[in-house]
């Protein structure tokens, strides 16, 4: 069902002053509607009056608002919101008055309600960085996210033992990552925490983790680790571990030794701690005490850390398997795999040797050799080799080799002459004419020269034929083959001399022909 709209009330209008109403005029008698000729409204209830001449009121004063009757329709009151209060008839002839319809309101918009600001996140990683007698100062970093708007600072509060008030150290936002609370008294143990601050409000707070004593620290803890210990320590399996690693600190810091992050196993290892040094001892050192050996120097929040390396190495395995390859020449080639055990280093090479079986003395080839396989050369015609390999890594050669099973025989090389043999080629090949004769034009009385060139095996014989005629023996002819170079010379020729010329090769495997066309002209 549609909810209905409230119909506010408007205003009442000001009263006007009082006027004299006018008197009441008789009311004319009603006529029957046959006589008035009009239709007589249904509803009688409704019957039209005679408007009532108004009263013109004295004119109100030009500072107050205008005046208005407060009844100009006669003695019947007329209500402050006509269209609200009394229901107007649509239709008036109706029987009875009809209640005015009231239209759904529309159902109003949801509108989306704007994002809510989203304030930074928690600072990260609160640390104490230095403590005197009245005063605390802190470290931290910046949130990871920073929300709907940029940080505008930081707050840092801070609460002493056995209070629950959190005191604000500063009033204004920080802007650094670190801040020194001062005006503290010396022997209070203090629990600080920092808040970021953007528009968008402040983050959750973070907090130390545990409470601060507020005293004088003379000297910070600082560790001085020699400088052969900033690298790898290695030692030999058996050998004696003893490191004295010194360190400051005022008053007397706690010393704190861990290895691959769990605590030393007395069994293993001892430790002697001193004002001013302290000593890892490992009597007979194995393989199973190398690792990351980390010490802690602490006073109060106060520290300093350091990490030893150790690496407790033995001579590596020999190689797993050797074998002999390929042998040629003066040249033997040996491959072989890396050993099993590595004597926990790293293989830094190979040893290869080699040994002649009649002498049996080993003679050293590749010495730091990286590859696992390698080329024996200058090996003596004749003889036979033996090869061995050693492994090695920073605690030197292994301690076995792998050697050879069988050994490399270099045999002599038998140098017998064989000659080439050759193919013989077929050069047979019918005439070839590689330039044609080409027309020519000359003037009547001045000698003139045919040339062509042709190839052909066995030679070819060259025959010139004038006009399909063969030329034999005419003294003004002259026919020249050089080099497969045909030429044919007409001394003084006249226009007779004209013609279709025609040279033809033939050989035993064909023949070959090609023409042209000598034109003589007349001298004028």
């Amino acid at each position: 069902m549609p909810a209905k709209v409230p119909i506010k009330k408007s205003p009442a209008p000001p009263k006007a002053a009082p006027s004299k109403p006018a008197p009441p005029e008789p009311a004319a008698p009603p006529q029957p509607a046959e006589e008035s000729g009009a239709k007589a409204p249904d509803n009688p209830a409704v019957i039209p009056e005679t408007p009532a001449p108004v009263t013109e009121a004295p004119a109100a004063d030009s500072s107050s608002p205008a005046a208005v009757p407060e009844n100009p329709g006669g003695d019947a009151p007329v209500p402050e919101n006509p269209t609200a209060d009394a229901p107007v008839p649509e239709n008036p002839t109706a029987d009875a008055p009809e209640v005015p319809v009231v239209e759904p309101a529309p159902e109003p918009v949801k509108e989306t309600p704007p994002p809510k600001d989203e304030p930074p996140s928690a600072p990260g990683n609160l640390t104490v960085d230095g403590i005197d007698a009245t005063s605390l100062s802190l470290r931290w970093k910046t949130p990871e996210t920073e929300g709907t708007f940029a940080i505008d600072g930081y707050l840092i509060e801070y609460r002493k033992e056995g209070s629950e008030e959190w005191v604000p150290a500063n009033k204004e936002p920080s802007i650094s990552t670190h801040y020194k609370i001062s005006n503290l008294n010396t022997g209070d143990k203090i629990l600080a925490r920092v808040k970021a601050i953007s528009k968008a409000g402040s983050s959750d707070p973070t907090a130390l983790e545990h409470d601060v004593l507020i005293r004088e620290i003379v000297d910070r803890p600082k560790i001085r680790l020699p400088r052969y210990l900033r690298q790898t320590y290695v030692k030999h399996v058996g050998e004696t571990v003893n490191l004295v690693i010194p360190f400051q600190g005022k008053p007397r810091p706690q010393v704190n030794w861990t290895k691959n992050g769990q605590p030393l196993d007395p069994k293993q290892a001892n430790v002697r701690n001193s004002e001013s040094d302290t000593i890892l001892f490992v009597r007979k050192a194995e393989r199973k005490d190398s690792g990351v050996y980390e010490l802690t120097v602490q006073i109060d929040d106060l520290e300093d850390k350091a990490k030893i390396d150790i690496k407790i190495a033995e001579r590596p395995g020999p190689p797993k398997s050797i074998k002999l390859v390929d042998v040629w020449g003066f040249n033997a080639a040996l491959e072989w795999t890396p050993p099993v055990d590595d004597g926990n280093a790293e293989i830094t090479g190979y040893t290869v040797q080699k040994a002649d079986k009649k002498t049996g003395e080993w003679f050293t080839v590749l010495e730091n050799y990286r590859q696992t396989n390698c080329t024996v050369s200058d090996l003596i015609i004749g003889n036979s080799y033996l090869f061995r390999v050693f492994s090695e890594n920073l605690c030197g050669l292994s301690e076995k080799a792998a050697v050879t099973k069988d050994a490399a025989f270099v045999k002599k090389q038998e140098n017998t002459y064989k000659p080439p043999e050759y193919k013989e080629c077929d050069f047979a090949e019918a005439p070839k004419f590689t330039q044609t004769l080409t027309d020519r034009t000359t003037t009547n009385g001045y000698t003139t020269k045919l040339y062509c060139s042709v190839r052909g095996s066995p030679k070819p014989k060259i025959v010139w034929m004038k006009n399909q005629m063969e030329i034999r023996e005419d003294p003004k002819f002259r026919s020249l083959v050089n080099q497969g170079v045909c030429s044919l010379e007409i001394r003084k020729p006249c226009p007779f001399d004209g013609g279709v010329y025609t040279c033809k090769a033939i050989n035993s495997l064909g023949e070959a022909t090609v023409d042209c066309r000598l034109n003589v002209k007349v001298a004028q």
